[in-house]
This record gives structure tokens, sequence and C-alpha cells, in this order.
């Protein structure tokens, strides 16, 4: 194997190195991201498992996962040119209604995957449209940056506080109930993303970030490579409610993200699927109920399921685990309930993560693809170039035997998430679209948020790429422009379903025979969301849009 290649898992026994940092006069630009773990490179991808292998430490590492939520400052907190970026597309939900920032309740309908056809660009996949879409929620976590208070009291609006105003804010987590597509490669290979050839899975995943923006401290090196710079504590969704093996990124191992069909919950395309979640005294809950084959799966975010802090530590020597109960961070879900780290501004939220997929025609050993082969399909097809990687050849698949690399396509905007393959509802070499009601809360998960807010992180990714400058609003683009300046084909959004009387989100693309309004296509996500403030080196504040966000009463209540 060779010992160079970038992994979006990390292993403790190989020291991964970091990358060379920024000048310090950088620093008002902020130290920040969102989901995933490790910044830290991990040097060896995984392997095929096997028995005397499961036992082996592993970590999701950020740098190169495409689980991972988008930063604001990657490069300040990885180094120069090694992070993979993240495209979301979200849509979030506001209420002032005590309760709704921590409990709510949501309608899923998972997509059907068109006929199998081997042959590239002839079909399109969920696989090869985002790796996982997710349901979100803001945590508390005193280990989290901006590690500025020991304390962190759940459920409680006392933890807004604007970085214009005060650093003072609780140290703050963010949880992303994921679900992954059938077909492609194993979840376990470098770059896989599917549980199954038919079904899909889900996982819990509770991202903080090790990192204080006043000082400019991170964690220690040791623990930087044991468990990363941003940590994430991970479980699949299993019968039980029993995690596999420790969820938390000191004590993980290679059985933590191995699926497992005999204990976790696997679901089919077209079933209906509930998605609750609501705190409790041991942590945050999350019940998943197919309506379709009757299974259920659930887990708890806790202490007893081995869920836990990484001491921050930046002057130690060591990686210390803390047993935790994640508890959601606050009462109300607004514009201010947010995780002060995060790219985006989400608290309550759907969001999508896109821009990773490209076909490649033949992958070498270092799991590129190989120089003097092609990337892409079609009108899109190119030679092959440095950012091909976490490449896999067709036969490491499933079901559908198509090589391709599933790193960034993101400053390219020209892999296949940026194609105008997306569910149409005429078209039959395509996927069904995801479809979900507006998000609920309230006891009995009846009361309907009040707003909705369109957000995508375009300025954050598009960054540095033809004039875009999210620090001075200028140059960013609603349709994406790759690298040599031509705009992307496509860019998804949120349409909406109301025939017969009932609401139903539908996102991805205009679906004929569902859409009853698109909001303007790529329009509805808006301007720069200006006025977002993070916290800098000495704990001055700055402002940066990284997002654009369009915020309405919303137009979908379930």
């Amino acid at each position: 194997m060779d010992q160079a290649r970038p992994s979006d898992f990390g292993r403790t026994s190989e020291g991964p190195a970091r990358g060379a940092r920024r000048s310090s006069a950088v620093w008002r630009r902020l130290l920040i991201l969102t989901a995933g773990a490790a910044a830290v490179v991990g040097p060896v991808a995984l392997s095929p498992l096997s028995t005397n292998a499961a036992n082996v430490h592993q970590y999701v590492n950020c740098v190169k996962a495409s689980l991972c939520t988008e930063v604001s400052d990657s490069e300040q907190i990885f180094g120069e040119g090694v992070y993979v970026g993240h495209d979301e597309p979200s849509l979030l939900f506001y209420s002032n209604q005590p309760g709704s920032g921590n409990r709510y309740s949501t309608v899923l309908t998972l997509p059907k995957q068109p006929p199998t056809n081997q042959t590239p660009g002839k079909a399109s996949y969920d696989f090869q449209l985002h790796p996982a879409f997710w349901f979100g929620m803001a945590m508390c976590d005193t280990q989290s940056y901006p590690e500025q208070l020991s304390t962190c009291k759940p459920d409680s609006n006392s933890n807004i506080v604007d970085p214009a105003v005060s650093a003072k804010h609780a140290g703050t987590a963010f949880m992303e109930m994921q679900f992954y597509p059938p077909g492609w490669a194993p979840f376990n290979l470098p770059g896989g993303i599917s549980c199954s050839a038919t079904q899909w899975c889900a996982a819990l995943n509770i991202d903080s970030l090790s990192n204080n923006p006043v000082t400019g401290q991170q964690n220690n090196a040791v623990c930087e490579s044991t468990a990363g710079e941003e940590y994430v504590n991970f479980a699949f969704i299993t019968l039980n409610g029993v995690p596999q093996a420790p969820p938390n990124p000191v004590d993980a191992t290679a059985t933590t993200f191995t699926p497992d069909p005999t204990q976790d919950l696997m679901m089919n395309g077209g079933d209906k699927i509930s998605v609750k979640m609501h705190d409790t005294g041991a942590g945050l809950r999350i019940d998943i109920n197919d309506g379709t084959t009757h299974q259920n799966g659930f887990m708890v975010a806790s202490a007893h399921n081995n869920f836990a802090q990484v001491k921050f530590d930046p002057n130690g020597s060591g990686c210390t685990a803390i047993p935790y109960n994640f508890h959601p961070m606050y009462s109300t879900s607004s514009p201010m309930t947010r995780v002060p780290w995060a790219a985006h501004t989400y608290n309550v939220a759907f969001s999508d993560e896109i821009g990773h997929f490209d076909y490649c025609s033949a992958v070498n050993s270092s799991l590129g693809c190989n120089p003097g082969g092609t990337e892409g399909v079609g009108a899109n097809k190119e030679p092959s170039d440095s950012d091909d990687f976490l490449c896999l050849p067709g036969g490491d698949a499933f079901l559908y035997l198509i090589g391709g690399c599933a790193n960034s396509n993101v400053p390219g905007f020209d892999g296949t998430s940026y194609l105008a393959d997306w569910p149409n509802g005429v078209a039959t070499n395509r996927p069904t679209p995801i479809q979900f009601t507006s998000f609920q809360t309230g006891q009995s998960y009846d009361t309907n948020y009040s707003r909705a807010g369109f957000e995508t992180d375009l300025p954050r990714v598009e960054e540095g790429l033809n004039g875009c400058d999210p620090l001075n609003d200028v140059g960013c683009t609603l349709l994406p422009t790759t690298d040599d300046g031509t705009p992307a084909a496509f860019y998804p959004y949120f349409t909406i379903d109301s025939h017969g009387g009932s609401c139903t989100w539908v996102y991805g693309n205009t679906v004929a025979g569902m859409t009853t309004n698109n909001f303007g296509k790529n329009n509805q996500y808006g301007t720069y969301d200006t006025g977002v403030e993070y916290t800098g080196l000495g704990g001055v504040p700055y402002a940066k849009a990284d997002d654009f966000r369009n915020i309405v009463s919303n137009p979908c209540p379930a």
C-alpha cells in the first residue's frame, strides 16, 4: 500500500504530518469548520478489513473525507492545499417556540435508483450526486471551539452570544444525522460511501473543533494525530441502539466504520422514513422508523454508548477521551442559534453534501486517476489532473461497477454533482428525488416552524476563484464557475410539491408531476449573508459572508 496516499480515515499507528501554517496575520479570518474530524492527513488509506484488523484505531479524517461540512478558513486550520472542500446547499428552519432548537421530526422518502447501467454517463445514481445528505442540530461540547467557557447549559438560549459582542461563547459541536446511498464502494474503503448494493444506511455524526481562536492555540500534535483537530463521534444507527464499536475518535476502531447489515438499520429506496430527535437526560436521542418495512433503529449520544469529548490540551503530550452526554445547545432556532466556527449559519437544518464524485478511466495504485487517463464523461471529459484522488476502480463497487474519485470537485465544479443529471421526473435513467416534509417541533411533533431559509456556502467554496471574495462580499456567483471561468452546467435547488392539499420539499431539480414552486431555481438562495461575525486572534471580531441566504415565511408547512 502506498504510504503517501491521502485517506478519509486516519490510523494513529502512522504519524500523519500537518500542512504548513499561514502567517499569524491571517488569523483575523478565523479558525472554522464543521462536521467530520482530523486536522491532519492520515497517510494510509483504509484497506479492505480483515478480522485481525478490526480493532485498529481509526478516525474520520476531515482533511480528505467527503462526509465533512465546509469550514470557513481551511488553510488556516489544515495548511495550504491539502483540504477537501465541501459544497452544501441547505434548507434551514426557524421558530421562536421553546424546544424548536432541540426537538423536531420529519418524514423522508428515500430515493429509488434507476435500472443498472454500467456504462459511465449513461445513468446517474445517488452516490454520484452526493455521498451523504443529513439533518442537523447544534450541540454543547465544552472541549470544543472557542474554548472560552467551561460550561454549556443544554437546551438554552443563554448560549446565544454574537461574536461581534463577545468571544465568550459556550463550546459548540454540530450534529449531522447522515444518510448514505447504496451501490458504490463499501464504506470502509477510502472514498467508499455505501453500506449495501441496494439499501441505504444512516449514521449519527457529532463534530467538534479543538481550537481557540482568541489565542490561536490548537490541540497538541499527539492528540491531533490520534483524533484530529476537528474530531467526530460516529455511530451507525443500529436496530438495538448499541454502537458497533466506540463512537468517540480516541477509542474508535475499524469496526466503528464498517457497516454490519445484521446490526444496522438498512432501508430501501422508496421507503417512507420517520426521523425524530429530542434531548434526554443521557443526551440527544434519534429514532428512525421505516414506515414501509416497519423496522426501527435509534441511537443516543451518551457516555454510556462511549460518546466522548476530546480534551483540549494544547500544551500536553497525550490524548484523552472524556465520556460525555452530548445535549442540544439551544432552546429555539433562529439566525443567532448558529455554530460559531461553521461556514454555514445553521442550527436546525437539512443539508446535502455535493461536489465530490467524478468519473475516472483508470485508477492507479496510489488511489489517483492515472496521468494520461481521463476524468468526466461526454462534454465534461478531460485529462485527469492532480485533484483526482480517493479514486476506486469499478470492480470495488457493490453493484454499480463504475470507476471514480470521491475527493472534491471544488473549486473545479465539474464533477457529476454539477451536471444536469439530477432527478427531473422524466428521464428514467436517473434516481427519484429526495423528498421530506417541513420539520415539526413541540411535544407531539405537531407544530410547524414559522420560517425557512435557503442557504448555500458557495461564497466559501468559490473563495479566491474568479474574483470571489467573501470578506468584501464581491465576485461570488449563484451558479458557480469552474477554475477556467466556465459556468457549471447545473446547481441543485429546492422545490415544493403541494399537490393534493399536502406539501413536501423536493430537492435537486424541477421534477415533472411534483414541483409546484421552484422559488426561482438558483435565485432562491438570495444574496450575500452579510454581517455574520467570527472571532479572530485576540478576540477581535470580523465579518465574512461565507453564504448566500434567503429567509422566507415557511411556504410548505407539514
